[in-house]
């Protein structure tokens, strides 16, 4: 997932451990955006005159092929709804099929395949209804029996999904079927999050006996064709459900290997959309008359260090690292000063992230003085670096001469992404990449104790008491509270450095209408292909 590279294949067989593997997980590295109650709100104006691609649907036209020229994808791509990791499988499943929930581009719910989502007064009991007269590509009804497979697929004990770690407080052997169009979902505790997750993609909504080989699903387009690696192509599903869409008849995504290539088919005429490019790229677009879609994406590229490990088992070099980075100034050399700034906190678009806390800024003295205090004033490290994503082998880079100033000799081992994935969660100082993801989740997936992907190793009692207090409260402004609290221990305590939200940077043709930019951290839109319009 880079844009020195673009977001890798992931040839990531390493990291399975034998229940969900951060291969499995990584292509949305967590759960989709989002969160209960979240409130709208648009992304304002976009930074150094970029502007939204056009999106007037009233004067939408149908017809036309889009071809995709789309980084990531390798031989072991998949058309699997519920089993996606790479950067072009998102694209796929996106295309393919829906779920009962499913994000906008400022990552506030929507209901779709769901009528409605709702919890009994202590969040234990949950009852989905959903919208009569939706059908599978094969003209199957839609029904309660589908919904119960798919949460049985995901959760299956023997081949867990990589949505299954979230789904750990639903019941599923308990899940009831009510009537055709109603499921009651039973909770072993107090689940307040459970409605964040259901927009996440890995919940897709497949029928009963589905077979990934002979994908059928709900969603905007058919399954036409599929090579590994190589092209996808889906054909108008004319019985859509969301009314007037999809425009186009047909998609093409191309799965291609580096950036030169993609800028260069995009200006050739060979592809109408390209994604996730980096910064010096802008002007080669621009300069062959084509549009830019600039996204302040909610993905993050975190410094991961392990606190169980010396030299980082002391937070006080922790903080002192943290205090090395001067985040405006990676920012302007990595993405030209587009993204946002990070404050060692993930789910910045979560309403109960704690905007609160103090800005961090580069302190040096301070930083020598808390290495002097841990008795590290000459601390020499590695730090393994891949092209994972965009702009992380040059944070590396930045982070490595900006630490000189405090006497701390960075020292960068770069590793290709297979013998990075084959030690996951083993690197005592290191990266990685996380789609946007609303903060209970994400603490879910990555810093309780339990998590299956806790790479910084940190463990905190409190902190997992305060999670599982977390869920009990359906009152968005007591969630709040407690996460504050949560994040506090974040901020002082945990193993992460987060300098900055790297921007989401895409391609596209003149012509082409109805990108919008989304805060999702996924490509063009969030890949919501059925929105889009030659004029």
């Amino acid at each position: 997932m880079t844009k020195e590279q673009a977001i890798p294949s992931a040839d990531w067989e390493g990291a399975r451990t034998g229940e969900l593997s951060r291969r499995q997980f990584l292509g949305a590295a967590g759960m989709a955006a989002g969160g209960l109650g979240l409130a709208a709100g648009g992304l304002g104006h976009l930074a150094r005159g970029l502007s939204p691609a056009r999106s007037a649907v009233a004067k939408a036209k149908r017809g036309g092929t889009l071809v995709c020229a789309l980084s990531g994808g390798d031989s072991s791509d998949t058309l699997d709804a519920q089993d996606p990791y790479n950067n072009v499988d998102f694209a796929r499943v996106r295309q393919l099929y829906n779920s009962l929930v499913e994000y906008d581009a400022d990552v506030v719910p929507q209901l779709s395949l769901a009528e409605s989502v709702t919890p009994n007064a202590t969040a234990t009991v949950w009852t989905i209804r959903l919208k009569s007269g939706i059908t599978f590509h094969d003209g199957k009804p839609l029904t309660a029996d589908d919904v119960i497979y798919s949460f049985q697929r995901i959760t299956n004990a023997k081949a867990p999904l990589p949505g299954a770690v979230s789904l750990t407080r639903m019941d599923v052997a308990g899940l009831k079927k009510v009537d055709d169009l109603t499921v009651k979902v039973p909770c072993n505790a107090p689940f307040s999050t459970f409605f964040q997750l259901l927009g996440a993609y890995y919940y897709a909504i497949v029928p009963v006996g589905y077979d990934p080989k002979r994908p059928v699903g709900t969603g905007p387009f058919k399954y036409k064709s599929f090579v590994p690696g190589v092209s996808s192509t889906f054909t108008r599903n004319d019985d859509y459900f969301e009314t007037g869409l999809p425009y186009l008849d047909e998609i093409v995504i191309n799965d291609y290997s580096d950036e030169t290539s993609q800028v260069n088919a995009l200006l050739s005429g060979a592809a109408d959309v390209i994604d996730l490019l980096s910064a010096t790229s802008i002007a080669a677009v621009k300069s062959g008359r084509e549009e830019i879609l600039l996204s302040k994406g909610g993905g993050w590229t975190p410094f991961t260090m392990r606190v169980d490990k010396a030299p980082f088992n002391d937070v006080r070099v922790r903080q002192a690292m943290r205090l090395l980075v001067d985040r405006h100034e990676m920012l302007e050399v990595i993405f030209l000063g587009h993204g946002t700034v990070g404050n060692d906190l993930f789910a910045i678009w979560d309403p109960v992230y704690d905007h609160a806390l103090p800005q961090r800024h580069q302190d040096i003295p301070q930083a020598k003085h808390l290495l002097k205090q841990a008795g590290r004033e000459d601390l020499t490290v590695e730090l393994i670096t891949t092209p994972l994503a965009q702009g992380t082998v040059s944070a590396a880079t930045v982070l490595a001469e900006q630490a000189k100033a405090a006497g701390v000799t960075i020292n960068l081992r770069t590793l290709t992404t297979t013998a990075f994935f084959t030690n996951y969660l083993k690197w005592v100082f290191s990266q990685d990449y996380w789609y946007y993801n609303p903060y209970f989740p994400q603490v879910a997936q990555a810093t309780l104790s339990t998590a299956p992907f806790n790479e910084c190793h940190f463990s905190n009692s409190k902190y997992d008491s305060l999670y599982s207090r977390g869920l009990s409260f359906l009152e968005e402004s007591k969630r709040a509270d407690v996460a504050h609290e949560m994040q506090e221990i974040d901020y002082d305590d945990g193993g992460y450095i987060i300098p900055y939200f790297p921007p989401v940077i895409d391609g596209y043709k003149k012509t082409l209408n109805g990108l919008v930019p989304s805060k999702t951290g996924l490509p063009l839109s969030g890949f919501n292909f059925q929105s889009l319009w030659f004029s």
